[in-house]
Formats: structure tokens, C-alpha cells, sequence
């Protein structure tokens, strides 16, 4: 299966015969006044896992097609949508404290959108903390404070390792994960959400797998935002040699023959990211603090 970190991509290419694959459902709904497309991908059980290489869990993708035209209300309005899952996603849980983790290398700029984001957040610990719970409730604010751990590269420690440690001293309710993701779509870099209640796999999708920041390694929710960034290399010249061969008419079972050959001579480890990524990254990142920030911090603060 090419590479993805996308529950939705992962869905698309199940043959499917028609038929509901056992324990998973799909759910799509296109709204074209808002300019945006909703899917959820429910697994419900060990099977509906199986079959998707993914935990059981609830798997939302926004994919937002209007990013590029730079509308501040459709800004507001994808704003509020993150919001309104985000708060569905976590339940009850929003009223209590919450650990926001920004993951990623912020000096490569593909991966730096968990950082990014940890920048722009309104975080109200420290200031519950000194002025007290009456401050607290007058203000309407909810105890978030955010991390952005970086890489074991940089730090020599897994992101788990550092994540579990301010979780065991500063004790919050959830926790909420921001990460860069690749796609398998061209079309999908830089203006699709992903949001799930199953946690997260860091660098899964390239292929550099870390251990996962999820419920059973935490103790505690873990929400996992993620954006693709990247695509595979090998991804985009197979999706665009079998249209070139489909249009010059050959058999779906010459193409795969060629496509095995072509895949004989991958290019490992190769990762393609837009020209414009540096916008890219830098316009989503503000949209998904902005999102978090109104979870957390009323507008008049």
C-alpha cells in the first residue's frame, strides 16, 4: 500500500465490491456553499483495524479545496468547523486541563507545523496558577498549557519520553497532538485535516515510525491534528504513469505488471513537498491555533 497517513486515503484504496467493508464505516458529506468536503471513518471493531492497518477510533478529514484563494471569512469558517470537531472529538473532557503537543523539526519546514502552531497558542496555566481559580472563572478560560518537544535529533529523547514526563508532573485531562503528515494525493498537501481520538505514530506515513502517543502509552485521551505536507516520491510517478498507460489503452493487468517492475527501482525514502510550502505551513498553522485558541481562550482575553 503507498504510503499515507490518512484514514481517508487508506479507505480509498480497499476494493470494496460494493460492499461495506466489516467494521468500518464511511461517512462523506460535501457542502458546497462552505467550500469544504467532511469524511468520517469509523473502525469499529478488531476486524475493521485489520483491515485498515489503523487503531479502532473515530478519523475525521476536513479537506478544505478554497485554502489557496486567502478568504478571511472562509478562514473563520474553517476555524469554526476544527473547532466544533475538536470539542466533539473530545467530549466532556474540553472543560478540564489540556496538554497541547506541537511535534516536528520547526528548522525543516514541512515538519514544522506542530511548532508553528505551539507559537501562536494562548496558553493559561501559569496564569490559573498565580491568580487563582476566582481569575479562572471570571475570565471563562479552560487550563491549556502546550510543548513543542521537537526531535530526537535535536534532543536525543523520543517525543514519548518527554511528553510522558510533563504529563506525570503537570496531570492534564487530554491531550491534543499536532503533527505534519504525508498524503498520498498531490491534492490534498496543505489543505486537509485530519482529526481522530485514536492518537498518533510519529513520521508513520515517511516510514520513520516512533512510539505512539496514544490512551494506553499516555494514561490518559490523546487527540491527534495532523496535515499532509508531503507526498512520496514513488507515489507520484506510479499515480501518473497508470493514467499515461490507461489512456493509451492498456489492460489493468499489463500496467500492474509495469508498475511492479517500476517499483523494482524505487526511489527509497524520497519525499515531495509543494513549492509554496513555506505559505503553506505558515497560513494552516495560524488556522489551527486560532482553532485551539477559541477551544480554550474566549476572543476578548
Amino acid at each position: 500500500m503507498k504510503r499515507t497517513d490518512l484514514a481517508l486515503e487508506v479507505r480509498e484504496s480497499i476494493p470494496e465490491d460494493n460492499k461495506e467493508i466489516q467494521g468500518v464505516v464511511l461517512e462523506k458529506n460535501t457542502d458546497e456553499e462552505k467550500q469544504m468536503e467532511i469524511t468520517k471513518v469509523l473502525i469499529k471493531d478488531a476486524q475493521g483495524a485489520k483491515v485498515m492497518g489503523k487503531p479502532i477510533g473515530t478519523y475525521i478529514t476536513i479537506e478544505a479545496w478554497a485554502l489557496e484563494k486567502k478568504l478571511e471569512s472562509y478562514y473563520d469558517e474553517l476555524v469554526k468547523t476544527i473547532k466544533d470537531y475538536v470539542e466533539e472529538l473530545a467530549g466532556g473532557i474540553m472543560d478540564k486541563s489540556v496538554l497541547i503537543v506541537g511535534l516536528g523539526n520547526r528548522e525543516v519546514t514541512p515538519d514544522a507545523l506542530g511548532p508553528k502552531v505551539i507559537d501562536e497558542l494562548y496558553t493559561t496555566r501559569h496564569l490559573i496558577k498565580e491568580f487563582g481559580q476566582e481569575f479562572k472563572e471570571k475570565h471563562g478560560l479552560k487550563t491549556m498549557s502546550a510543548l513543542a518537544p521537537g526531535v530526537m535529533a535535536q534532543t536525543g529523547m523520543e517525543s514519548r519520553e518527554i511528553i510522558k514526563g510533563i504529563v506525570e508532573e503537570t496531570r492534564p485531562d487530554l491531550i491534543i497532538v499536532l503533527d505534519a503528515l504525508a498524503a498520498r494525493s498531490v491534492n490534498r498537501l496543505n489543505c486537509t485535516i485530519q482529526l481522530t481520538d485514536t492518537g498518533i505514530s510519529p513520521g508513520s506515513g515517511v516510514g520513520n515510525n516512533r512510539k505512539a502517543l496514544n490512551k494506553d502509552s499516555l494514561g490518559i485521551p490523546v487527540i491527534a491534528i495532523g496535515v499532509p505536507t508531503v507526498v512520496d516520491a514513488d507515489t507520484i510517478v506510479e499515480d501518473r504513469m497508470e493514467s499515461m498507460l490507461e489512456g493509451q489503452g492498456f489492460s489493468e493487468q499489463e500496467i500492474q505488471s509495469f508498475l511492479d517492475e517500476l517499483n523494482a527501482h524505487a526511489m527509497k525514502n524520497m519525499f515531495v513537498t509543494p513549492k509554496n510550502v513555506d505559505e503553506a505551513v505558515s497560513q494552516i498553522s495560524s488556522i489551527l491555533a486560532e482553532a485551539l485558541n477559541d477551544c480554550f481562550v474566549p476572543k476578548a482575553v
